[in-house]
């Protein structure tokens, strides 16, 4: 073991060499056809990604007139269960929706 010299003075470096960049951020998206009814799709929106009534239907009406409707920005895993959740719980209930994510 070294010996202790009480003339030495040692200090702590606490800053950091790198940047840690934030992770990406995933958009998962619910994609229109002509199958799932309105309701399920609001029923999803609200216990998947815990939206309003309101919101929820909003998001359903953009995926009716437009195709697709974005249901929330999430990092990578999260947005993966979404989708997965998503994909079950159609296939569960014989509705053909289609649960996408693409990166932000």
């Amino acid at each position: 073991m070294g010996q202790y010299d009480p003339n030495v003075e040692e200090s702590v470096s606490s800053e950091t060499d790198q940047e840690v960049d934030e992770p990406p951020l995933y958009k998962v998206m619910l994609l229109n056809d002509d199958y799932t009814t309105m309701e399920f799709v609001v029923e999803v929106l609200v216990y998947v990604f815990q939206k309003s009534s309101e919101e929820a239907t909003q998001i359903m009406l953009n995926v009716h007139r437009r195709g697709v409707g974005v249901c929330g920005v999430y990092p990578f895993e999260i947005a993966e269960t979404k989708v997965d959740t998503v994909q079950n719980l159609a296939r569960e209930n014989g509705f053909p929706l289609k649960c996408i994510m693409e990166r932000e």
